[in-house]
């Protein structure tokens, strides 16, 4: 330490380890949260002026963010591994590690929505190779972290984050199927998104019961752990959108009576999912309002009001096209505008937490 202080050029490197000795895989919210933000632009059912301008400029900027954390995060295990391990093998901290999929596999929806326009059919490559990484590490982190989270971790809507990966690859799984060759590829996508669809259905009602149970006997969690609340509705979001998503693209890859059928399934399943949704959402918006009263201060967990709204507006999209509802189709910008209110909050939150290092070290 007094080597440090006499010699004032490592001093800024001193300053900077702690950050990297501490980055925990909860920061690829951000880059959830500001992902969302070009799908759910891309993807309205309704054309706004400037939605065009608004997804490409969030997707550059999660883009830009998944590329400097990927980079930090890797560094982190490098010059850090005993920390890294340390996090990894927390059974709370554990579960945190299903955002890093979700986060490669919305930048990769985004280059499918709106890299095309910028950079051409590369750009559908690119996405390609995002949701096939994304697809597999999701898969994985379904498998593996439960039994973590089951080692010893508080049941809590967190434990979501690991299960919930297979159901963003279905739905983001959709709009590359028409860029496949006809046939058995675009067959084999459609199947497997489908299986993806099932398999994260799946798990996140098993998990959802697991927490509701726990919360039936322990009571809600404290003020400060409110916000993760509202992560229940991105699955319910993700799924609306992929099984509306998926049937209105069916139809390329199987036969007209097989496709009306899907898509049957895709508007039934996501009206009777939507009023599960509208109750959860305003369960959700009670108890951050009751939190906000009681103290809650600004946390990275504030990255949980991000994505999972955007997935409900992408998910009100998807099934207001499928059944032509103008009222639907509009709900789906109401939530879209309340989601970009909601992050510039959340954003600029975060970047005065970094400029002042308060984001920087573990929580007390």
């Amino acid at each position: 330490m007094l080597t440090i202080v006499r010699d004032p050029a490592p001093a800024p490197i001193a300053r900077r380890s702690p950050a990297l000795a501490h980055l925990t895989p909860n920061w690829f919210a951000v880059v959830m949260g500001t992902g969302i933000i070009a799908v759910g632009a891309a993807s309205l059912p309704v054309d706004l002026p400037g939605r065009d301008s608004i997804a490409r400029g969030f997707w550059v900027l999660a883009t830009a963010a998944l590329l400097l954390l990927s980079v930090a995060f890797a560094a982190h295990w490098v010059r850090h591994r005993e920390q890294a391990l340390g996090y990894a093998r927390n059974p709370a901290m554990a579960p945190f590690y299903g955002a890093l999929p979700m986060a490669v596999l919305t930048v990769g929806a985004g280059a499918a929505g709106v890299g095309t326009e910028i950079f051409g059919p590369s750009a559908v490559v690119a996405a390609a190779l995002l949701w096939a990484l994304g697809t597999v590490a999701g898969v994985t982190a379904a498998i593996i972290v439960p039994p973590r989270m089951l080692s010893g971790g508080i049941p809590s809507p967190v434990w979501l984050m690991p299960v919930v990966p297979p159901m963003v690859s279905a739905a983001t799984g959709a709009a590359l199927i028409p860029h496949l060759p006809e046939g058995q590829a675009r067959l084999t996508m459609l199947l497997g998104c489908y299986a993806l669809f099932a398999m994260a259905l799946t798990a996140a009602v098993v998990t959802m019961a697991v927490v509701i149970g726990h919360l039936a006997r322990a009571g809600l969690p404290g003020v400060q752990a409110i916000p993760t609340m509202w992560i229940p509705l991105g699955v319910i979001g993700q799924s609306i959108a992929a099984a509306n998503l998926l049937g209105r693209v069916s139809g390329t890859a199987v036969s007209s009576d097989a496709a009306a059928g899907l898509r049957a399934f895709g508007v039934a399943y996501g009206t009777g999912v939507a009023g599960i949704g509208a109750l959860v959402l305003g369960f959700a918006c009670l108890l951050t309002y009751r939190a906000a009263g009681r103290g809650l201060r600004f946390s990275m967990s504030w990255w949980s009001f991000t994505f999972p709204l955007g997935a409900c507006a992408v998910g009100a999209g998807a099934l207001g096209m499928a059944t032509d509802s103008v009222a639907v189709q509009w709900f789906s910008v109401a939530l879209f505008a309340l989601l970009l209110g909601i992050w510039a909050v959340v954003a600029a939150n975060t970047a005065r937490g970094v400029w002042t290092r308060t984001l920087l070290v573990p929580a007390p």
